[in-house]
């Protein structure tokens, strides 16, 4: 699965220095080190808001998208965790392109465990009978095309902001991947086209729901709108 693809990216050819130290503010540390800390603290607030009311987002028409944890307590009963508001992470180096990580096991959960998603995870691919759930809007091919578009400075955002999965883009064409897990992707809100092998395409909107069993293949926005995915991703033994 991809989270980052609308249109055929370019190869990615480093732009010069001047270009990528923009993305980096802060004097001695990486443009990676930012990011991670913006990760954990988005964590944070997470696991410390507690929202009693559904808010309207105020950045437009878009609702927030809210977590939800019920577990059982001391008593054995069912209680509400916690309640709070996910904010979509917007990355800097490719406009209207969002990423909310909601959930993640990376392996298979132990129900007599309290479950937390305290810290942002080493990858957001889970391993064998884990699972993670996204929710990402992935903005027209337009934005790729655009003239200021910096192919080596968005590989460098996905590189962490994706860990486990940004990995798996193709370097002749880094919409296209594969993981080892079985995907269940459905279109929230919008319109996509989904690419496999030889050129094969499939046109997707609301409410279409692909299972990807882990196979290559590329997401591609030829729109003129964003396009609201979620992916629930399952952990699967590799392909022998």
């Amino acid at each position: 699965m991809r989270l980052s693809i609308a249109g055929r990216l370019p190869l990615l050819r480093p732009k010069s220095s001047a270009r990528v130290r923009r993305l980096r503010p802060f004097a001695g540390e990486s443009f990676g080190s930012q990011v991670l800390k913006m990760f954990d603290a988005e964590i944070i607030a997470m696991n410390e808001t507690v929202s009693k009311k559904r808010e309207l987002s105020k950045r437009g028409h878009k609702p927030r998208i809210y977590r939800r944890i019920v577990t059982g307590n001391v008593n054995g009963k069912s209680v509400v965790q916690s309640d709070a508001v996910v904010r979509a992470y917007e990355f800097k180096t490719v406009p209207g392109y969002e990423h909310a990580l909601i959930w993640v096991n990376p392996g298979i959960p132990d129900l007599s465990k309290e479950q937390r998603f305290d810290t942002y995870p080493d990858s957001v691919v889970p391993g064998p009978g884990g699972t993670s759930l996204h929710f990402v809007t992935l903005p027209p091919g337009s934005v790729f095309a655009d003239s200021s578009f910096d192919a080596m400075a968005a590989q460098e955002e996905a590189l962490v902001r994706l860990r486990g999965l940004a990995d798996h883009f193709e370097k002749e064409d880094p919409a296209m991947h594969k993981t080892n897990t079985v995907d269940y992707s459905i279109v929230y809100d919008g319109e996509i086209w989904m690419e496999l092998d030889d050129g094969e395409t499939v046109y997707l909107e609301h409410g279409d729901v692909v299972v990807q069993n882990g196979t290559r293949h590329a997401w591609r926005n030829k729109g003129t709108k964003p396009v609201t995915m979620l992916f629930f991703l399952n952990g699967a033994k590799e392909r022998k």
